[in-house]
């Protein structure tokens, strides 16, 4: 890997193209680049959140850190999950430049799906909407689930248009992992400091005055 990054710009690019795995040039105007681009995006955020997180006593309220509200365990395995969810759609981005490369499976979905199931059982019945809003940590999550599902749009446009272009794992794997955002979200949402922000009918009854 060290040499084949030794050099990051080429100037091959400056026509608009760019070289896949195969050796094939390819526009960057192609829709796989919108999809790549999408889950580079969503990979990002994800790795912000991470960042958020390693900083010390950093809760805006409370200076705690901002998981103090789980047992410790359970914020480990948050973070942790966070780690192997950038590896996922880093393993995303390979199968896009690389189509024989499988680096999503089965398992992975199910993971995600248990990672969520957990999370849930300590959480409160969602009763209401809730809106994207709270802490700059629960923010920002929310920020990345809607990242995820332009990423999931794009993907399934790609899957319409050219069902080699990317596996149906993926797919999943993308739409599973939008789910798990709005679940972490919630996990993430400490009652004591900030509650969570629901959708009220009676906030927009002041227009009702001018009718």
């Amino acid at each position: 890997m060290g040499n084949r990054l030794s050099k990051i710009y080429t100037r091959t690019g400056d026509d608009g193209s760019t070289g896949m795995a195969d050796g094939r040039r390819v526009s960057k105007a192609d829709h796989l680049f919108n999809v790549m681009g999408d889950v580079d995006e969503l990979n990002s955020h994800i790795g912000l959140v991470r960042a958020h997180l390693a900083q010390p006593a950093n809760n805006q309220i409370s200076n705690q850190p901002l998981l103090a509200h789980v047992l410790p365990q359970q914020a480990a395995d948050f973070e942790q999950a966070l780690v192997i969810i950038q590896h996922l759609l880093f393993n995303i981005g390979g199968e896009l430049a690389m189509p024989e490369y499988e680096g999503i499976n089965a398992t992975h979905i199910d993971w995600l799906e248990q990672q969520i199931d957990t999370m849930n059982t300590s959480l409160p019945p969602l009763k209401d909407f809730i809106l994207p809003t709270g802490s700059v940590l629960v923010s920002h999550l929310h920020i990345a689930r809607c990242v995820c599902r332009r990423a999931e749009r794009q993907a399934v446009s790609l899957q319409q248009q050219r069902p080699e272009a990317i596996r149906p794992t993926a797919v999943s794997l993308i739409n599973r992992l939008s789910d798990w955002l709005f679940v972490a979200a919630r996990f993430c949402t400490d009652p004591k400091q900030v509650s969570e922000v629901l959708w009220d009918s009676q906030v927009l009854q002041v227009f009702a005055k001018d009718q």
